[in-house]
């Protein structure tokens, strides 16, 4: 097996993955192992994941940088010919400012790479023990995001969004509780519809998880002291494990062939 070459010169965007430092991918490790400077987001990635940062390593944090503060980090240090890693929570392509960041780089010729990270949607339905597509229920899932300061097509609204039926997963929305029930409920979603949050998903020592339903989401993740860094899961994949009901998958029934299985004579 050929060995991937490790990373040199140009910025990196690594997703440093969910909260807990050993799900960063092993690229994203190696990336983190191989830089000269590392500017990471302090509030929300794990300090434990600057454990595998070369000796004289620049490290800054960025939570208190502008926008324009932190390009100019970045690039002031790519064009030295330095490997620069821009270590950032979940996945950069999700719910990130890549497009932003990167502009400027890519004017100046800067190679820019991305190595992607697991986002907190998969870390909190294994942390809930729960799947997100379920066969003959659903099998889409919806990231998405309630309005708030960032706006969102009319289109996108979480009461349009809902309406489909699906598995949504919502970041970004501890903070809007209320509305969010209130547009689900809109999308003629029942009060008593489950929902799972998971705070902190895979931080360890800090992970919760909260199992209310539609009507309850806001009061019961105020008494849990739940306000940032939640995902809430809701959709009718949400307890099948428990459920007699559910469909079971047809690519394990044995009257089912695939390219590697031949179905059971039923005769």
């Amino acid at each position: 097996m050929s060995e991937l070459q490790p990373p040199t010169g140009g910025v990196w965007f690594v997703g440093a993955g969910p909260g807990a430092a050993d799900l960063i991918t092993v690229r994203g490790r190696d990336c983190v192992a191989a830089a000269d400077a590392i500017l990471y987001a302090g509030s929300l990635v794990s300090p434990d994941l600057l454990s595998w940062a070369q000796p004289g390593c620049e490290l800054a944090d960025s939570k208190g940088m502008d926008l324009e503060q932190l390009r100019a980090w970045l690039l002031e240090r790519a064009t030295q010919g330095l490997t620069v890693v821009r270590l950032q929570p979940g996945d950069p392509s999700l719910y990130g400012a890549l497009p932003e960041i990167a502009q400027p780089l890519d004017e100046a010729g800067v190679p820019v790479h991305i190595v992607p990270g697991v986002t907190s949607a998969m870390a909190a339905a294994a942390a809930a023990g729960e799947c997100l597509t379920l066969p003959e229920s659903t099998q889409t899932v919806i990231f998405t995001r309630v309005e708030g300061m960032t706006a969102v097509p009319s289109s996108e609204r979480l009461s349009e969004l809902a309406k489909h039926g699906s598995t949504l997963c919502i970041y970004l929305s501890a903070t809007l509780l209320d509305k969010l029930s209130a547009e689900m409920l809109a999308a003629g979603r029942a009060e008593s519809d489950p929902i799972v949050v998971v705070h902190k998903a895979s931080w360890p020592g800090a992970e919760s998880i909260l199992r209310t339903d539609i009507a309850n989401l806001a009061e019961d993740c105020y008494k849990a002291g739940i306000t940032t860094q939640a995902m809430i899961i809701a959709g009718p994949t949400i307890g099948a494990r428990t459920r007699s009901d559910k469909a079971e998958s047809r690519l394990y029934d044995q009257n089912f062939s695939h390219g590697f299985r031949q179905a059971r004579d039923s005769s």
